[in-house]
């Protein structure tokens, strides 16, 4: 479980090789503090176990019921393990480290904090396994009166190897009536040089056995399902999170759905007319006949303007000047005043397009009513026709490009505390000391998180087309499609974060920050990818939420088939795979 810094083991006559699945079968562990899995009952932590060590069903049953009735756990199986008693507890450890016959047995401390009657109790199945059933127990402890129903001892002080040999020899080496006191004898004659028995050291290596090649540890569909029902288990016993994921996208979606809107209506603007005269009296009315502007009270004065401008009462002043009805007679053309709020330049460009229209329709009308002699007529006619979204209205894109946006940043999320929370927890112990290989537990683990976030999809997808009633002009299997590859990459990202994050809170803020901020900036939900240049470029087109935004928004709104999104498809698979590949590199098979 821990790499190797210096020196060489043997176990079986084999070197010690963390990727030897065969020498994990015959091995089993147990640690010092409580590993498994508290939100699983005793059944099903025996039954998890059994299939990561690829036990058949029959078989595997079989076991589990000996077990239980073994030590004594057949009034607790329905039990959540960490509801259980400390002594409970440590009998489910052992019989979790037992599930599979292992030839040798690693326990760590295995009665720390239990007290002696339950002690007494963990004891006496050890010695039924090993004087009945030939296991061999590998056992550290601090209690002299524990090792000594031992066969043979290893004394250690401060990590070095101060003797061994059978109880009775270590307390005839100093002549002591108790290990206790053989100890206290050792570390008061410890030297800088180690005390060994070199012939018990060579015979315990087996040095002169000849060392097996590791088997490589195969893929198993097995052991990953085992993995994908645990960490469902998990997400169901936890409503917080099941709400989060499910709810929490369609509530962000109605309150982005309506909150966002790139439509500018309801303007706020009102005139300083310093002619009044018929014309310029018409000329304002056509403003005020827009269904974009809205009509306050005249304007007193610059000062007024001025004043009301800056505390945002207005948004548009117009100003008419003196003759712009003699000017209009005359077909001089009239100058008209117009002062915008710009702060914010995107709306402001937007107010600017609506006035230079309104004039233009003013002076359409102009010429209808000219006569003859005086109408000019132009040598072109223009008129603005809109391809997709005829009606203009922003909800057409922001609610698909809401979509992306929430498909990426709750999977992600969620998926990002799968591995960091088994490492503070402590029950990756059971990924390292079971023959499970990288791929199979990461696998096992997004499996869930890709089911989640395909039924919060169809929420969301329900949702744009009841509430907001989006109209899907394209292929329903095409949007489907990309959302299945989108979730892959997106629970990808987020399990490739939580490899080597130490904390979940790092993880969670970690992966919300690298989801989020590429996607609502360079994705195309804001500003076409298309019109990005350099590392904006870049940085869009190497995140996989530019994709799926044109996935969404072309299948809604510009009737997109399969046929078209192709290269849409290969890329979101790409990112995908890329992640979880990435993810195992860096997930570690060993502690660290």
């Amino acid at each position: 479980m821990l790499p190797v810094s210096e020196g060489q083991a043997w176990v079986f006559g084999s070197p010690v090789d963390h990727n030897d699945a065969s020498l994990r079968k015959r091995l089993g562990f147990m640690s010092q503090s409580f590993s498994l899995y508290g939100e699983l009952s005793v059944r099903q932590n025996l039954d998890l176990h059994a299939r990561l060590f690829d036990l058949a069903a029959d078989r595997r049953r079989e076991r589990m019921t000996q077990l239980a009735g073994r030590f004594g756990l057949d009034r607790y199986l329905d039990q959540r393990a960490e509801a259980l008693p400390l002594g409970v507890r440590q009998r489910l450890s052992l019989a979790v480290a037992m599930i599979h016959e292992p030839e040798l047995l690693i326990l760590d401390e295995p009665t720390s904090g239990v007290d002696p009657v339950a002690r007494d109790e963990f004891w006496s199945l050890l010695a039924e396994l090993s004087r009945q059933q030939g296991v061999t127990i590998f056992i550290s402890t601090h209690f002299m009166n524990e090792a000594e129903r031992c066969d043979r001892i290893s004394l250690m002080h401060a990590g070095r190897v101060l003797a061994q040999g059978t109880p009775e020899e270590l307390k005839a080496a100093h002549g002591t009536d108790s290990l206790d006191d053989s100890f206290i004898a050792y570390i008061e004659q410890e030297t800088n040089d180690t005390v060994i028995d070199d012939d018990a050291g060579e015979s315990l290596a087996h040095r002169g056995t000849r060392p097996k090649t590791a088997k490589p540890r195969r893929f198993s569909l097995r052991r990953c399902w085992a993995y994908a029902q645990r960490e469902a288990m998990e997400l169901r016993r936890d409503p917080i999170r099941l709400a989060f994921a499910l709810l929490g996208p369609l509530l962000l979606m109605i309150a982005m759905g309506y909150g966002i809107s790139f439509d500018v209506e309801n303007i706020r603007y009102a005139a300083q007319d310093y002619d009044r005269t018929p014309e310029s009296r018409r000329y304002l009315e056509h403003f005020s006949g827009s269904g974009y502007f809205e009509r306050q009270p005249e304007i007193a004065d610059d000062a007024d303007m001025l004043r009301r401008l800056r505390s945002g009462d207005l948004t548009l002043a117009v100003e008419v000047p003196p003759g712009f009805g003699r000017a209009v007679k005359r077909g001089d053309g009239p100058e008209v005043g117009f002062w915008i709020d710009g702060a914010i330049p995107f709306r402001g460009d937007t107010i600017r397009g609506y006035v230079q229209g309104v004039h233009r329709l003013y002076l359409q009308s102009l010429d209808k009513h000219a006569d003859a002699a005086r109408q000019v007529q132009a040598p072109l006619a223009i008129e603005t026709r809109f391809r997709y979204n005829q009606a203009f209205e922003s909800v057409y894109a922001m609610v698909p490009g809401i979509l992306m946006l929430l498909l990426i940043m709750i999977p992600a999320t969620m998926t990002a505390v799968g591995v960091v929370r088994e490492k503070e927890l402590g029950p990756i112990t059971n990924f390292y000391a079971t023959p499970t290989n990288g791929a199979e537990f990461l696998l096992g683990k997004q499996l869930p998180y890709i089911g989640l976030a395909l039924l919060s999809y169809l929420i969301l997808l329900l949702q744009a087309l009841l509430l907001f009633r989006l109209p899907m002009q394209g292929s329903f299997a095409a949007l489907s499609l990309g959302a299945l590859l989108f979730v892959f990459a997106s629970t990808g990202l987020g399990l490739l974060m939580s490899t080597f994050m130490r904390t979940q809170i790092a993880a969670v803020f970690a992966t919300a920050i690298a989801s989020t901020i590429p996607t609502i900036l360079f994705s195309g939900m804001l500003v076409p990818v298309s019109s990005l240049d350099g590392p904006a470029r870049i940085m869009g087109f190497g995140f996989p939420s530019a994709w799926f935004n044109h996935i969404s928004v072309g299948t809604f709104t510009k009737g997109l088939t399969m046929n078209d999104l192709w290269l849409d498809y290969l890329v979101l698979a790409a990112f995908g795979i890329g992640f979880f590949l990435l993810g195992r590199i860096l997930l570690s098979g060993q502690e660290r």
